[in-house]
């Protein structure tokens, strides 16, 4: 991904995860036990299923009782500032609570590949990650596993872990949950994908989608301000918007860009992607059945620059190809 266009950060040399404070005020616990206490029945996302886990039930997101892992790896294909040198220490957890019909990590979100894991296991990840250099704790699509996330994050912080945590979400999340993780999220890496509910609802099958991604965000931005960098420019703290460019402006680009400029102002900072290809169950739609053109995608940018945002990130469109759609059944995911 290439920066665009350079904006200047607020840099924090030696910076303390908000987790770690918590810890030590022995407080992540009394976060996880409020956690568990929506998770069967669940309240953890927006669609509030009351599904019983803890009695083997499965909640809509498919997930049941137990966290499910699809990888953790150092990841080299986020954000600059979330990927730095050293590659994000990235969790990728099964299950989703959205069913886009052209998701791109479709094996593990909608088929559920994985391997069931403890709490322990969890955490002798994330330290594991830190001790390969990664610059940063990145969970992908937390929400439904969130309990035992912050259970994790307790017994990983009594053995030394200091990484920031990123929160790289859909987007479609409950706001009340998100306030229990207010302190413990440094970086959140939202999606807001769509500027209409009725194509969220066709695509994703989601409800009053604009409501809750904007509501969710809104949390977000409130707990995490502006974006802030270390001394080697790798996200401290701070809120980025990811927005997937679709073929046939599905997503509704040029209205999503409006509303992060009005809503949040020039200083929010924006990834626009250009990434889009027909995966999963994409070709069910006419208009998802080809990539993104570079015609579309420039049109993009070009709004994006318009409206004079401060920093953000758009993608080289010549650069990519078909190695940006993961393999999770494969060692070499990307390859």
């Amino acid at each position: 991904m290439t920066p665009h266009p350079e904006g200047c950060y607020n840099l924090h040399i030696m910076y303390t995860p908000g987790f770690v404070y918590l810890w030590r005020k022995r407080a992540l616990q009394r976060i996880a036990d409020k956690l568990f206490s929506l998770f069967s029945p669940c309240r953890l996302c927006p669609w509030h299923c009351m599904a019983e886990r803890l009695r083997g039930a499965r909640g809509r997101c498919t997930a049941g009782a137990t966290v499910r892992i699809a990888k953790a790896i150092a990841h080299y294909g986020e954000e600059p500032v979330i990927s730095g040198t050293r590659g994000s220490g990235t969790i990728f957890f099964s299950h989703c609570n959205l069913s886009c019909c052209f998701c791109q990590n479709y094996q593990i979100s909608h088929e559920g590949l994985g391997t069931d894991i403890s709490v322990s296991k969890l955490a002798d990840m994330m330290i594991t990650l830190q001790e390969q250099g990664c610059h940063n704790i990145n969970l992908v699509s937390p929400t439904h596993y969130l309990p035992f996330i912050v259970a994790a994050l307790e017994s990983a912080a009594a053995r030394g872990l200091y990484l920031p945590i990123v929160y790289n979400s859909n987007g479609y999340e409950e706001s009340a949950v998100l306030q229990l993780l207010d302190g413990i999220i440094d970086v959140y890496l939202p999606d807001m994908k769509y500027a209409d509910d009725t194509t969220a609802a066709r695509l994703s099958g989601a409800r009053s989608y604009t409501e809750i991604n904007r509501a969710a965000i809104d949390e977000m931005v409130r707990q995490t301000g502006y974006l802030n960098v270390d001394d080697e420019g790798i996200a401290c703290r701070g809120t980025i918007i990811r927005h997937l460019v679709l073929p046939a402006d599905l997503s509704g680009t040029e209205r999503i860009l409006r509303t992060i400029r009005n809503r949040y102002g020039r200083f929010a900072p924006v990834s626009l992607m250009a990434q889009y290809r027909p995966c999963y169950a994409a070709e069910r739609f006419p208009e998802l059945s080809r990539r993104l053109s570079p015609e579309e995608y420039d049109r993009a940018v070009a709004v994006l620059e318009s409206l004079n945002f401060e920093y953000g990130w758009t993608q080289d469109y010549e650069m990519l190809d078909d190695r940006f759609v993961p393999d999770f059944t494969k060692k070499d995911t990307w390859n």
